[in-house]
This record gives C-alpha cells, structure tokens and sequence, in this order.
C-alpha cells in the first residue's frame, strides 16, 4: 500500500511529460507531416484493438445495426482517424490564426442563435462529442459570442490546467466540473446575463443523468442544457459537429444548430428536463448517423453497456 500513492505519481508525471512532449512536437512539425503522424498513430491503435476501439465498435454497430464484421472494423478505423485529426487540431489550434480558425468553420442554421443573442437571451447547447468541439469553440468566441462551459477533470492535475490554459488562450472561459465552484450556479449567472454555454452532454458523467433513446435503445445523457434551459429561459439549441473536406485541401468543419427546442411545452421537474433531454439526443442522433465516423465516443454511453452501480435503479 505504501508503494502506491508513489507509482500514482510516477504515472502522471509519464502521462504529462508524454502530453507535453506530443503538444511541442506536434506544433514543431510541417502541418502535413503532423497529420500524417497521428493518421498513423490511429491506425495502429485500430490494429492493436485496445479498450477503447473495442468501445467505439460497440456504439457504432448501434449507429449501423446493418453492418458487417468487415464494415464495422472499417467504419471504426476511419472513426479513429477522425479521432486522432481532432487531437492534432486541438494541439495546434493555439498557433492558428482568426483568418485561419473561422475560414475552417461552415456554419449552419445559426440565425436563431444570433437572433436570442442579439435580444440579450442567454443560449445554452447541447452537444455531442463530435468533430472538434475546441475549434467551434474558438470560432464562437470569434464570430458569435464568448463562450463559457464546463470541462471534465482530468489526472494529472497539470494536465487538466495545461488544457484549461489552451482553451482560455482560445477565448473560452473553463470552470471544472468537480473541484472547483458550484458549476451550476456559475452557468445559471452567465445565461441569465445573456451568455453562451455550450456543454458536451452526451454522456452522463454525474450519475445525476437521465436515461434517453438513441438509435433505439437507453442511454445515459447529462440534464445540464436541459436544466439550465427551464431554469433561466435560455433558448436551448441541439448543435451537431462533424469534419468536411475543403475544396482548397485538408479539413475544416461544420456547425450544425437544429432548430430551437421548444421548451414550453413539456411542464416542469425531472420529466421535463428528460424530455428536453430526449429532444436533444434525437436531433444529435441525425448527425451522428450521418457521420458516424465524427462521433468519437470511445466510453460506455447506452445503459446496458454500463457498470451495474451507474445504471438507473
């Protein structure tokens, strides 16, 4: 037991120094070179078929029930692909330009969101992790509004602020999910106050999430857009991510809002926020299966994949 908290040391400072050594390299070397590297590094990863491909495998046969052994293990190495393309765009977002951060953005059905803005309503959104979500956020912060939201704690401590630092660099406003203020309070102040908070939600990391449909079958999904939309009267927006090749080469990405939810409709309390909720995950369920290969869940989402203690009693 004494060895313990020291081999705990000993990993984090490995994970950080191999973060930190990966975050100069990557922004040292020529762009297509960088690509090139980490399209390498998800391939063997795909080989190898550790835990986490084996985990997106499974989510992705509930995206495309129809496919084949041979599909799915194309479908997901093309996933890891995508996957890897997010971490060499988020490590070298911070030496991107404004020109360059908004002219990767295509933007779809964002006049709404403008329009809430524009009359001083707070917008929270709930989104998925897909595409790059670092980019839409500094794009946001540069062609929409300043975003606010909330990041999961990571170990080592360094490493969590190393990456809080990234994005406050980009514009954003972090607060921790645990650790730190009360997160919902925080985010009840900011859209009050006409904010924009965006929250990838499409995974319960609380154990305070409620259970949804998506592609036919239960999963766990946060309440907090949901909840922050019925408390404050923020216009609530479903916001779908997903990579597209550019016509001039290499990749940028689209923004994709769904019309507002409507939120007036469905009472008040815990079903509410579950139908809210529900809304949410079925306009995120259109892109994810139109772009699977952008959904880079390699965690447990749907509940019978869950540890029996994080299912709903």
């Amino acid at each position: 037991m004494a060895t313990r908290p020291r081999r705990t040391r000993l990993v984090d400072a490995v994970t950080y120094a191999l973060y930190a050594a990966g975050w100069r390299l990557v922004r040292l070397l020529p762009e297509g070179l960088a690509y090139r590297l980490f399209e390498v590094v998800a391939d063997v990863a795909w080989r190898r078929r550790g835990t986490g491909v084996r985990r997106l495998e499974a989510n992705l046969a509930r995206v495309r029930p129809g496919l084949d052994a041979a599909g799915l293990r194309t479908l997901s190495r093309a996933g890891m692909r995508s996957y890897l393309r997010y971490w060499c765009d988020s490590f070298r977002l911070p030496d991107w330009s404004h020109e360059r951060i908004r002219s990767t953005v295509r933007v779809e059905g964002d006049e709404p969101v403008r329009e809430a803005l524009a009359s001083g309503r707070g917008v929270v959104m709930f989104l998925g992790h897909l595409g790059n979500w670092d980019h839409a956020g500094a794009w946001s912060t540069l062609s929409l509004a300043p975003v606010t939201t909330v990041a999961e704690r990571l170990r080592p401590e360094r490493l969590f602020d190393r990456f809080v630092r990234f994005r406050e660099r980009l514009g954003m406003t972090i607060i921790p999910l645990t650790g730190g203020s009360d997160v919902f309070r925080t985010l009840l102040r900011t859209l009050r106050d006409g904010g924009f908070v965006p929250l990838l939600a499409d995974r319960d990391l609380t154990q305070g999430g409620v259970e949804v449909q998506l592609f036919g079958e239960p999963a766990r999904m946060a309440v907090g857009p949901a909840a922050l939309a019925l408390q404050t009267g923020a216009a609530l927006f479903a916001v779908g991510i997903f990579y597209e090749r550019r016509s001039s080469g290499g990749h940028g990405i689209v923004v994709r809002w769904a019309p507002p939810v409507d939120t007036t409709d469905v009472g008040s309390g815990r079903p509410a926020v579950t139908a809210l909720t529900q809304r949410c995950a079925d306009h995120l369920a259109e892109v994810i299966a139109a772009h699977p290969e952008d959904w880079h869940m390699l965690q447990k989402v749907f509940v019978a994949d869950l540890d029996p203690a994080r299912r709903p009693a």
